[in-house]
Order: structure tokens, then C-alpha cells, then sequence
């Protein structure tokens, strides 16, 4: 081996990981293809993981969410768990930083923001929050409970929000086996969310109920 060969390899060895840098320093250092190496964890014999990465970064650059994970097959080294593995990290980043500044002006806006929660088994009631200007500032699972029910408290759902200086909230919750039209405990929950929104100066602007099919808004139906 050449002595420039080796100085390489014993520079390797002595550099930290990404892994052992990302935790020192913080989630927003990594490039993209090294949070794709965090991502991916190891490469293959062909192929190390620093230049699988770099391939699965042309890809997705390339790709949209139809074919993202054809595409990722096509790549040596990369299977179905892999391209899956990719393709779920993506599609959880998109889920959970999409909406940031986001302008709220109808109850039907917030839907594509939400929709996805109406999959669950489980009822989960939702917190929205925005600024003066009715952005999202950020959406948030409250609670989780059973089939056909959840447990909240006006404290657990306005807390961030005074946390982060909201000026308004919509809440949220799917109905997991049924129709969209609340329940007798929904109307009752309302109305305690509505006071004591009212008290912290906080507006509530909506609450809304989601299935796979459809939503029920408390304001669509002036009953807010």
C-alpha cells in the first residue's frame, strides 16, 4: 500500500463517525447524504455507505412520491426494506414540517395537514396552533385513546399554545369507526375548550372531527 493510502486510512480511522458528530453536535449538522448514511446505517460490499448515499440522494432528488421507491430498487444495494426505509423517513419529515407557515382561512385548509391521522384504530384528539396571521405554527397529538373515545383537559391542549405565544387554535379528532357528526361528549368538550380558550385570550377557530371520508366542522355548522 502507498504511504498516501495509508495516511487516508489511518485518517479514516481516527475521524469521528457521523453518527458520534451528529450527536455532539445536533440533528441540523449533518449533509443530506450523511443523514441518509445515518439513515441507511451500513453499506454493502460493492458499494460503501457513504457512495450508496450519494446514489439514493440523486434519486430522491429525481423522484416524486409515486415512484420514489421503484426508483430506489432499481440502485445496487438497495431492497425493498431499504427503499421502504427511505421512503417512510421522508414521508415523516414531509408530514411533520409541511404545514409550518401555512395559512389557515377555511376549516377546509387544515385537512390535508391532518388527514392522515383519521388512519389510526384509535381516537387522537389534535391541537393546531397559529400566529396573528392564522400560519401553523405547529400541529400536535394531545391524546390517544380507545375506539371510540379520548381523554383531554383544557390544560394539556393550551399549554403549548401559551407556550409559543399562539394567537389561535383549532383542535382536532378522528372518529375511527363512525360517522363524522359529534357526539354528546364532543358537544360537552366543545363548549369547556371554547371558555377557556376565551379566558387566555387564546381563539378557538375551529373544532374539527375527521374519518377516512370526510370531517365535521363546529364552525361550518355555526355552532361555535
Amino acid at each position: 500500500m502507498e504511504q498516501k493510502e495509508i495516511s487516508d486510512t489511518q485518517e479514516a480511522l481516527q475521524k469521528p463517525s457521523i453518527r458520534e458528530q451528529t450527536l455532539e453536535k445536533g440533528l441540523a449538522y449533518p449533509s443530506d447524504e450523511e443523514l441518509l448514511m445515518l439513515i441507511l446505517g451500513r453499506g454493502t460490499k460493492r458499494t460503501p455507505v457513504e457512495k450508496l448515499s450519494r446514489k439514493v440522494m440523486e434519486v430522491v432528488a429525481c423522484s416524486s412520491k409515486r415512484n420514489l421507491v421503484g426508483n430506489l430498487l432499481k440502485l445496487d444495494g438497495m431492497g425493498t426494506s431499504r427503499a421502504l426505509q427511505v421512503a417512510a423517513a421522508l414521508e415523516l419529515g414531509r408530514r411533520h414540517s409541511c404545514y409550518t407557515k401555512n395559512k389557515i382561512a377555511r376549516p377546509a385548509d387544515v385537512i390535508p395537514f391532518v388527514q392522515h391521522y383519521s388512519l389510526s384504530s384509535t381516537e387522537r384528539f389534535i391541537t393546531v396552533t397559529l400566529n396573528g396571521a392564522k400560519e401553523i405554527l405547529a400541529i400536535r397529538v394531545i391524546s390517544v385513546g380507545t375506539t371510540n373515545k379520548t381523554f383531554i383537559h383544557p390544560r394539556e391542549i393550551f399549554a403549548e399554545a401559551v407556550a409559543e405565544h399562539a394567537s389561535a387554535i383549532i383542535c382536532c379528532h378522528n372518529h375511527p369507526s363512525g360517522p363524522c357528526e359529534p357526539s354528546e361528549p364532543d358537544l360537552r368538550s366543545t363548549q369547556v375548550l371554547q371558555r377557556a380558550a376565551s379566558i387566555l385570550g387564546i381563539t378557538l377557530l375551529d373544532h374539527i372531527i375527521i374519518n377516512t371520508e370526510t370531517y365535521f366542522s363546529f364552525l361550518e355548522h355555526d355552532m361555535l
